[in-house]
Formats: C-alpha cells, sequence, structure tokens
C-alpha cells in the first residue's frame, strides 16, 4: 500500500509504478538504444510489457522517449488522460501531462498517432506538436513544435554518451547498460578467456552477488538486483572468473541475440535439513564460472532444473571437462563449481532472510563449502509483500489527484493480482478504471490533425533565425619579404604607373631588353644536429622529433581547515580511509589489440587513487593521468 525507494538496475513488470520527486529524475531503458526519462514531479506507470508491445501510462509531469532504434514491428504506446500515442518508428518524443491539457511532441524524423477519448485518430509527422485538450478530449490542434529546451538538449546529450561506448567493441548488441563498464572498470585480455573486465573501487572480500538483493518476478522468479551503478550487464549475460587474485567478468564471444537471464549463479541449501553452522537452514549462491550451465529455478514443466546455456557462445564446460553440444547433461551429474573454491566467493544467508532486503547487513560470515548441497530445481521460496521491491526504504508518494486520474488507452492494462494472488499476496488499490478506444490505424492511413488558422494562435512557434553555416576560413597569404636596405635612390614613378622590380645581383638591365623573370628564394633550412653514426651493421631508422616525456602532475592539494577543541568536548575519532587495492591487473590491456594502441599508466605503489570519482566520459580507462610508469605499445 505504501511506496518504496527505486534502486538502479531493477527489472521492471507490468504493474509496477515510478514516481519523481522534486527535484530529481528517472531513466528507463527499454531497448540497446531506446531510453525513457522522466522529469521532476512526474508519475510514470509500466502498463503491459510483451516482446512486441511497451505500453507506458503517463498521469502527471514531463517524460521524453529517446528511441534512437525501434525494431520493425514493435509499438510504443503512451496513455495519457486526454489521449493515447502510438509509436511504431524510431525518433525523440515528449508529453506533457497536466489537469487541463496534454501536450505531445515528435522530432528527429518521429511520427506518432494521437487517439484521443472520442476515439477518432489522428497522424502526428515529424516536428509537430499535438495538444489535446476539453473535458473529453475533444479539442485537437497541431502546431510546429516549439525550439528545444534545456530538457530536450540534455536527453539528446545523455544518449548520445550512453550509445557512443567503448565496451560495446566487446559485447553483443542488445545488452543493457554499456556504457557504465566504460566509467567503473578496465578491460584486460586474459587466456583463454579472451577480453574481461575487472571493476574498480571494489571492497576487500568483495565478490559478485554480495550487494544486492534479490527481488520475486512474476516471469523469471526470483531475480537479483545489485547495488552498484554498474550492476546489470555482469549480472545478467556472461560469467565470472578468478584471476590473479581479481574477480573479472568475461561476456565470452559475441552473440548476434544475447539472451537475459534473471542471475547466473548456482544456489546451494535451500531445504530446512541443510545448514551451514548456524542455527535453523540457510540457502547460499555462488557465481557461474566460465562455461559453466545454469540450472534454471523457474519456468514450466521440463524447462526448471534441466541445465541452460541459453546466451552463451563459448565452450561448455561441466564439472571442469568441456563437453560437447550434443553431449546430455542433467542436473544431477554437475557436482564441481569452480567458484566454490575462491575465499569469500559463496554468498549465504538464513532461509528467513532471503528475498526480504539487501543481504549484505545478513550475510553468514563463516561458511564450510563442504556441507553445501546443490539445488537442482525450483526454489522452496514464497514471496512476501517485502520480495516486490529491492528496497525496504519508503519513498516519495505521489499526490492523490495523480494516483487516482485515468487514462485513455487502446488495450486493457496488465492485472497483476492474477501472480500475486496464488503467493497470498494481497493488491494494493487498483488504480482508476481506464478508458477504452479503439485501436488507431496505421499513421500514413490516418489522416491528419486540424491545424488552426494562421495568425490568432498563441501556440505557433515564431519564425526562427536563419541555420548557422559552416564557414571555412581560407588559408592565410604569404607573408612577403622584406627588401633588402640599398642606398640607391628609388626611382619617381606616377599614381598611374606600377615600380619596377629591382634586378636580382649579378644581372644587368639593358635598354629595350626585359629583365628575367627572379630566382625562387629557398625556404630558410631547419638546423639538424646529428650524432656521430654508430658502428652497427643494422640499417638506421628514420628518426622522427622525440618527444619530451610528460611530467608527473601533482593532484591539487586539498586545504584542511582545523578548529581549536573546545573546553569539555571529546575529540571525534578519525575515519579510515577504506582499502583500495593498487595491485597492477592481470592480463594484456585489451586496448593493446588494434593498431595504434593507446599507452597504459601503471599506478605506483604510493598512489593512492581517488574513491568514488568515475572517469570523464571519452577517456580511455587505462590512460589514467596519475605518477606512474608509462609503457607505450608498439606500432603494429
Amino acid at each position: 500500500e505504501d511506496w518504496a525507494a527505486a534502486r538502479v538496475n531493477t527489472a521492471l513488470a507490468p504493474g509496477d509504478e515510478l514516481y519523481t520527486g522534486a527535484p530529481g529524475n528517472l531513466e528507463v531503458q527499454i531497448g540497446a538504444r531506446a531510453y525513457v526519462r522522466a522529469w521532476a514531479n512526474t508519475q510514470l506507470g509500466l502498463a503491459n510489457l510483451d516482446p512486441d508491445f511497451l505500453q507506458l501510462k503517463v498521469t502527471a509531469g514531463t517524460v521524453s522517449l529517446d528511441l534512437r532504434r525501434l525494431e520493425p514491428g514493435d509499438t510504443v504506446e503512451l496513455d495519457t488522460p486526454k489521449a493515447a500515442f502510438t509509436i511504431e518508428r524510431a525518433g525523440y518524443y515528449r508529453v506533457t501531462v497536466t489537469a487541463s491539457r496534454t501536450s505531445f511532441i515528435t522530432r528527429r524524423g518521429g511520427r506518432a498517432t494521437v487517439t484521443p477519448a472520442s476515439g477518432t485518430g489522428a497522424a502526428i509527422a515529424p516536428s509537430e506538436e499535438v495538444v489535446v485538450e476539453g473535458a473529453d478530449g475533444a479539442q485537437v490542434a497541431t502546431y510546429v513544435a516549439p525550439p528545444r529546451d534545456e530538457w530536450d538538449r540534455w536527453n539528446y546529450a545523455r544518449t548520445d554518451q550512453l550509445i557512443d561506448s567503448v565496451s560495446a567493441r566487446y559485447l553483443s548488441p542488445g545488452i543493457y547498460g554499456i556504457d557504465d563498464l566504460d566509467h567503473y572498470g578496465s578491460w584486460r585480455i586474459i587466456e583463454p578467456y579472451g577480453p574481461v573486465w575487472v571493476p574498480d573501487r571494489v571492497p576487500a572480500g568483495w565478490a559478485p552477488y554480495s550487494t544486492g538483493a534479490w527481488m520475486w518476478y512474476p516471469t523469471f522468479g526470483w531475480t537479483w538486483v545489485d547495488s552498484a551503478p554498474w550492476g546489470w550487464a555482469p549480472y545478467h549475460h556472461g560469467r565470472w572468473v578468478f584471476v590473479s587474485g581479481f574477480w573479472a567478468w568475461a561476456p565470452g564471444p559475441i552473440l548476434a541475440t544475447p539472451v537475459y537471464a534473471p542471475a547466473l549463479v548456482a544456489f546451494f541449501g535451500g531445504r530446512p535439513s541443510v545448514s551451514v553452522g548456524v542455527v535453523g537452514p540457510a540457502v547460499g549462491w555462488v557465481a557461474l564460472g566460465w562455461g559453466e550451465p545454469l540450472i534454471p529455478w523457474w519456468g514450466p514443466v521440463g524447462f526448471i532444473g534441466v541445465p541452460w546455456w541459453a546466451g552463451w557462445g563459448g565452450p561448455r564446460i561441466v564439472n571442469n571437462v568441456v563437453v560437447t553440444r550434443t553431449t546430455v547433461v542433467t542436473a544431477s551429474g554437475i557436482t564441481v563449481y569452480r567458484n566454490i573454491g575462491v575465499r569469500d566467493g559463496v554468498v549465504v544467508v538464513p532461509h528467513d532472510r532471503f528475498g526480504r532486503g539487501p543481504v549484505t547487513p545478513v550475510r553468514i560470515a563463516k561458511v564450510d563449502p563442504s556441507r553445501l548441497e546443490p539445488v537442482r530445481g525450483a526454489l522452496g521460496f514464497a514471496p512476501v509483500r517485502a520480495s516486490l521491491s529491492p528496497d525496504v526504504v519508503r519513498g516519495t508518494r505521489p499526490p492523490e489527484a495523480a494516483l487516482k486520474r485515468p487514462v485513455v488507452t487502446t488495450r486493457a492494462p496488465e492485472d497483476p493480482a492474477r501472480w500475486l494472488k496464488p503467493h497470498g499476496i494481497a493488491e494494493p488499490a487498483p488504480p482508476a478504471k481506464p478508458q477504452l478506444v479503439p485501436k488507431p490505424a496505421k499513421p500514413d492511413a490516418t489522416v491528419a490533425a486540424p491545424r488552426p488558422e494562421f495568425g490568432p494562435s498563441t501556440l505557433e512557434r515564431p519564425r526562427p533565425p536563419r541555420p548557422p553555416g559552416f564557414e571555412r576560413q581560407p588559408p592565410a597569404a604569404p607573408r612577403a619579404a622584406t627588401p633588402a636596405p640599398t642606398s640607391e635612390r628609388p626611382a619617381r614613378t606616377t599614381p598611374e604607373a606600377k615600380p619596377r622590380p629591382t634586378p636580382p645581383p649579378g644581372t644587368e638591365s639593358r635598354p629595350g631588353v626585359p629583365a628575367p623573370p627572379p630566382r625562387p628564394v629557398s625556404p630558410p633550412q631547419r638546423e639538424v644536429r646529428a650524432s656521430p653514426p654508430q658502428a652497427t651493421s643494422q640499417p638506421t631508422p628514420r628518426v622522427e622529433s622525440p618527444v619530451p616525456p610528460p611530467r608527473p602532475v601533482s593532484p591539487p592539494q586539498r586545504e584542511v581547515r582545523t578548529t581549536p577543541p573546545q573546553p569539555g568536548v571529546a575529540p571525534r575519532a578519525a575515519t579510515p580511509a577504506p582499502r583500495v587495492d593498487v595491485r597492477p591487473l592481470p592480463g594484456e590491456p585489451a586496448n593493446r589489440l588494434f593498431p595504434g594502441g593507446r599507452s597504459e599508466v601503471t599506478p605506483r605503489r604510493d598512489a593512492q587513487p581517488s574513491v568514488g570519482a568515475p572517469a570523464p566520459r571519452g577517456s580511455d580507462r587505462e590512460d589514467r593521468s596519475q605518477p606512474g610508469e608509462v609503457r607505450s605499445s608498439p606500432r603494429r
């Protein structure tokens, strides 16, 4: 019945509602190159989520859809209190909902169809604004799209940065959260895994799937939600490996169509008779290693408990042995998981704390892996109300007017009660009943919305200025040489006559004979100082101008101001700095694999890297400007 604070990397299901306070904004990724963003004081709901149909509802605020790519046949629908907007083409779209009106804007070649409450659909051309007003949404008018404001420009710039990711070269297209890997880790080349990603700034004793929560999802059952800002792609794709004392994420070979998984772990315990040195039963899990199969705990009969390699293009490994794709593997025959032997690699919590908030506070420190028994089927955990959200912190509640405001829709929303009632979870107060309208026709076959007469409207955009052109500056004219001083008196010339050029030295000017043209003057030669040749039989390579090595730049010193001790007040104990590992990473830097590879900087032992500050956008993670040894890769 109440609202919980949202958490990054949460998988959304039909029936979920999101609200942004003020100040605040929200970003939902709905495709590899498609994003939905909400401004402050905006309520956004997910009504339907089918493979080819995404239905969103907006009852208050401003929402932008930046769809850089939309697969053929896919449809996105925005339901508002005044009208429903159907989108079947890539572009940029923005909707603003207030109590009295709804406006919808198309940009960047986007086309849509508006269906008001009256049921008469109309097409929306690119760079247009549709305004729907009136008690029943009967007043529909179109205008030229207004100029982009700060919110539009921010959406454009953010999407440009998200899709222009360095990590995209190592991952399959279609994986979400790729840009986060550029700012929070480094790519390395380690055989036989190929490109692997090593996270930065993780605490000592950290292991995958140890900082987050288990959330119950209607389609996949238990789903892992990690609290790290980069915690989407490494927990739903690929495998985790432990190399040279580092945890690294190995995505495996690039696939044309990656397959999402709720979590790539192997479960242990789960039965009341299994205990791990604690009072009562416990349940544990460990990240799957290189090529190990996933044993699903969700899905229909015949799918649960069957080893699954979907979304994995690398070798298939069972009990540390490579098997062929035609080998029949059963869950009972899998007894070895490589990451169990890694210290702190297995995460164990009490049985009654699973799926009820973050696992870090309730994690059991000492675990005996020999007493763990693999789970080869469905998990014996029933979800509770706390399992529907990854966080138990109370969030901001939207205004009641926005909660009770009905919307216009072309399809009835998904009813979450059908998967909540079987688990004994009472559904909260249902939202207002939507108003169903006929499904709109194709945008090409739909008539255009009416336009007001030119002149009396106050919403029409004024005539914009001419767009700036790209003026290339002409090259500067060569500077004329200064003539040498002479003792002869210059000849007197008339304003119409041109002065006769002075003949160069060594020539004579005869009457009636034109003087020969002057010799071209060679540019001054650069002085080159060469060292004496060395006695060697190798050919002399081409010598280029040496570049002096960069001087190490000391980090700016932070000014520390101290206050004198107050009488009768005990001094505050200093907070110890977090332990940061500065060992050199294993393997070969990934940026050395292409011609013209960039240099690598190895931090010194006594250098303390900054904690919590991500690298600037567009910079290479291996080219950090910190004092250290610079090793340049050879030219290929």
